[in-house]
């Protein structure tokens, strides 16, 4: 019966797991901080303060996101602190149950299970991993921008709506614009490939532009309601904080997990200057060009290229920000789950390791186990004096999601180099082929290929 009806224990156990979670985090007397910066930032709009001057919890933290987040805080104001706390923990654990949803439709996977058992299962392991429990430690809004994203790119491209959800969490949030960059690069490469193969110029134009071009179009609409709304605080979003990168918190921190945290704590200084920019150019052409290489390889080379491309593009928005705190790094769960489904399609004891690793990584903790500033105190951070075994577990994120690049990046271009399927019976496919019938055995079709579709 169990196995006949997977969805109800999966669910049993997705609920017991959770209410440890919710009981681990009392006990822990989490904080949810961020949460009470939201809110005060949703009281600045409603009694019309300077946004940007407010300084609020015991830690002094300010507003750092758009003026657009502020106006989708203003329901926050409504409810009282510990309704308000209960509200944003049942919120994120049915986001987090969504996030993995999505995931898995993204991949196809699994191929005989129903998909909801899937995600409840695994849900009640991925609450346990650092990013998610840091993410609820602070009330934080990183599982609704990479649900909002994944929702997305796991819809038809041509549908009218597409490239909505990117554009609104970048709007929130402006670390997710990359996936519209990502987007039109992917739309540029394949106009390129139908140009080569003789394609009408009227026939260039593509469902990736026209994702790129609606996010963007999405985001800049965002843009243009807070200046209507809140003119003053988008004028000084625009024109000051932006450019204000010590704003977010201190670069150095253990808990900034981008190169730009990395290069600081290697050179011990809060500002790397020109290396951390030279390092991130770097990682963003290294990192977008994988992306758009797994695009390319398409399912027919590739059966998960549309998550190779993705996540790829995920890690290096992650990377290349100025500030990725640890509980950013949600984006851990789809990355795992894209091992996990390889390793299975494989069958290779390597990829299960590789899967294994990274589970276990982003489950370590390891990045708190060196002396950090994450509870404040006077002085300088000891983050500046940490040796060569103390920045490498502060830096486990980093390295894991560089290392993800690498592989990304060998399986694209392996694939890129295979023949398509059929190819010597069929001398041009056409740009709208079905995917073969032993790529498809890998796992079934989903709205999610044609991100990698040619």
């Amino acid at each position: 019966m169990v196995l006949r009806r997977p969805t109800l224990p999966a669910a049993g156990a997705c609920l017991l797991s959770f209410a440890a979670f919710v009981l681990a985090q009392r006990a822990a007397d989490v904080s949810v901080i961020d949460l009470m910066v939201y809110r005060a930032e949703g009281w600045a709009v409603r009694n019309g303060e300077d946004l940007y001057a407010l300084r609020v919890t015991h830690a002094d933290l300010p507003a750092t996101y758009p003026p657009f987040a502020a106006l989708l805080f203003l329901p926050l104001t409504l409810l009282d602190v510990p309704e308000l706390r209960t509200l944003a923990a049942v919120t994120n654990l049915v986001l987090l149950v969504v996030l993995v949803q999505l995931s898995l439709r993204l991949l196809g996977r699994p191929a005989r299970l129903p998909r909801p058992a899937a995600a409840l299962g695994l849900a009640a392991v991925a609450v346990w991993c650092e990013p998610v429990w840091t993410t609820l430690r602070y009330g934080q809004v990183n599982l609704l921008l990479a649900a909002l994203v994944l929702w997305d790119l796991t819809r038809r491209p041509g549908h009218r709506w597409a490239g909505v959800g990117i554009g609104v969490a970048a709007g929130i949030k402006l670390t997710p614009a990359l996936f519209a960059v990502f987007l039109a690069l992917c739309g540029l490469a394949e106009a390129g490939r139908r140009r080569r193969r003789g394609g009408r110029p009227g026939g260039l134009w593509n469902a990736r532009l026209r994702q790129a071009a609606v996010a963007t179009g999405a985001f800049l609409g965002t843009a243009l309601l807070s200046a209507v709304v809140l003119p003053r605080d988008s004028h000084r979003f625009w024109t000051e904080v932006l450019f204000a990168a010590d704003r977010a918190g201190a670069t150095e921190g253990t808990a900034n997990q981008s190169l730009h945290g990395v290069a600081a704590r290697l050179l011990h200084t809060g500002d790397p200057g020109a290396f951390a920019v030279a390092l991130c150019a770097v990682a963003a052409a290294a990192g977008l060009g994988t992306a758009v290489a797994a695009f390319l390889a398409t399912p027919r080379r590739l059966p998960y290229a549309p998550a190779w491309a993705v996540l790829a593009c995920a890690v290096t928005a992650l990377l290349i920000s100025p500030v990725s705190w640890s509980h950013h790094w949600v984006w851990a769960v789809p990355i795992v789950l894209l091992l996990g489904a390889e390793a299975l399609r494989r069958g290779d004891v390597r990829w299960w390791a590789g899967a294994g690793i990274a589970g276990a990584l982003f489950c370590s903790y390891a990045l708190w186990w060196v002396p950090n500033g994450r509870d404040g105190g006077a002085g300088p951070l000891p983050e500046l004096d940490q040796h060569g075994g103390e920045m490498l577990l502060s830096a486990v994120y980093p390295v894991t999601g560089t290392a993800f690049l690498a592989v990304a990046a060998a399986v694209s271009v392996r694939a890129l180099r295979r023949p398509l399927p059929y190819e010597a019976a069929r001398p041009a496919a056409p740009a709208e082929a079905p995917v073969p019938a032993e790529t498809a055995a890998a796992g079934p079709a989903t709205p999610a290929q044609a991100v990698a579709k040619e």
